[in-house]
Parts: C-alpha cells; sequence; structure tokens
C-alpha cells in the first residue's frame, strides 16, 4: 500500500498509508492530513487513490502546492515525489506503482500510453491491454444517445507512430492516456456520452486541432485526439 511520509524541515512527523478513494490535506481539522498552519488553505490539496495509481489535485488553495520543486494543479503521483506545503512536505512512497514502472520508449504502445480499466465508482484510472485490430468503418452517429447504449462503446486508434493501427477499447467508467510528467488525460464514459479532461501537463489535449482547456470537453464520432504527441481516432462501435 502507498503511504505519504510527513515532515517538517526534514523532521519526521508521521505517516499516512493512503488507504482510502479519496484524502484531503489541509488546515481545518476535518481533513485526512491536518496541517495547522496559515500558510495551508482550508482544504489545500486531495489525493485519490485507485489500485496502485494516486493522483494529486490542488484544490484552489491559496499558497499552491508544489511537487518536487514545481506548482501543480493536477499530477500522477510517481514513486518518492515531494509533495510540498509551505514548510511541510509529504514524501508519496510507492515501490509497486505501476505507472512508475513504465517506460519511455516510443516503440512500446503499453510504455507510451496508460490504459487501466475502473470500476463505475472509481474516479482514475486502471489498465486494459490494447489489441491490435482492423480499422472500424461505419456511419457517423451522435455520441451521446450511443454512448448510453449498452452495445455501442467508445474506442481509439492510434494514427501515428510504431503503434499505428492499434486500438483500445473504452468499456470502462474511465480511462488514462498519456505519459507521466509530459502529458496526462482521463476519457470518461458518462450516462451522456464521452468526454476528455486534462490532468497532468503544461499543455492540454488537442481535439481536432483545438486545445480543450481545463474542463471536461465532449468526444463525437471519429473525433482526433492528441495527447503527448500520440494521435487517436475516437469513434463509436458496437461491442
Amino acid at each position: 500500500m502507498a503511504k505519504l511520509i510527513f515532515s517538517l524541515d526534514g523532521a519526521f512527523l508521521g505517516e499516512f498509508p493512503l488507504d482510502k478513494d479519496r484524502m484531503t490535506v489541509g488546515r481545518r481539522s476535518t481533513n485526512d492530513i491536518h496541517i495547522d498552519n496559515l500558510a495551508v488553505s482550508g482544504e489545500h490539496a486531495a489525493i485519490v487513490t485507485i489500485g496502485n495509481d494516486s493522483f494529486l489535485e490542488d484544490l484552489g488553495s491559496t499558497n499552491g502546492t508544489l511537487v518536487n520543486g514545481k506548482a501543480i494543479k493536477k499530477h500522477v503521483l510517481q514513486h518518492a515525489d515531494l509533495i510540498e506545503f509551505g514548510k511541510y512536505q509529504l514524501k508519496y512512497i510507492n515501490d509497486k506503482a505501476i505507472s512508475t514502472g513504465m517506460g519511455s520508449s516510443p516503440e512500446d504502445f503499453e510504455k507510451t500510453m496508460i490504459i487501466r480499466p475502473m470500476s463505475a465508482k472509481a474516479a482514475v484510472p486502471v489498465a486494459d491491454t490494447p489489441k491490435p485490430v482492423q480499422p472500424v468503418t461505419q456511419s457517423p452517429a451522435p455520441a451521446q444517445p450511443a454512448a448510453a447504449e449498452s452495445s455501442i462503446v467508445g474506442r481509439v486508434q492510434v494514427l501515428n507512430g510504431p503503434s499505428m493501427g492499434k486500438e483500445l477499447v473504452l468499456n470502462k467508467a474511465l480511462t488514462t492516456l498519456g505519459k507521466p510528467g509530459v502529458q496526462v488525460a482521463v476519457i470518461t464514459k458518462r450516462p451522456q456520452g464521452y468526454f476528455i479532461t486534462h490532468v497532468e501537463g503544461q499543455t492540454h489535449p488537442v481535439v481536432n486541432g483545438n486545445s480543450v482547456g481545463a474542463q471536461a470537453h465532449p468526444l463525437n464520432d471519429h473525433d482526433v485526439v492528441e495527447i503527448a504527441g500520440v494521435k487517436m481516432e475516437f469513434y463509436l462501435g458496437a461491442s
């Protein structure tokens, strides 16, 4: 199980196991990790953990949240990351984190794309092994009604690079795509359809040549998505 080592100016103050789906950090005593310091906002940040993966999000704090010395809004935590709240620090420890074992080789599709299937109540992704299949051609269909039907699922097919032609079926509640530390996005399956949301990185994902911004962006049949330099076509097909 992953944990956080709590310290102040290098002095050990305790540790917190990440044994809940969501934990909050802040000055209010109701937080899971209580830091009684004026530099820390009432509810400063949240950490969402699913399986071996943990995601840190700044909750609009006054003084911001740093990871390894850099200000973040959303961040996929990796083993030994150092989270800072003023002079207080939380070190993320997770030797078994799946995402930290991913290499950076562009030749290996599994290493360049995080794909982790999850249950419907999960807040962030878990993995699926992509299968190469032949491209599916079909008549365009509205994204929202189609996604709501059990027999219709979203898919993405890689359009460039060594993995061109490989396909991923988006049949889980959330699927994470990208490269930790570079650019990460989440595609969510909702009753209204499929949506893409930026999670990590200085630039936002691009859909049909346009940045999606910080908010959830709906995906339509045959949209072209670009994440971390990889272009993919989103389409709807029979499961």
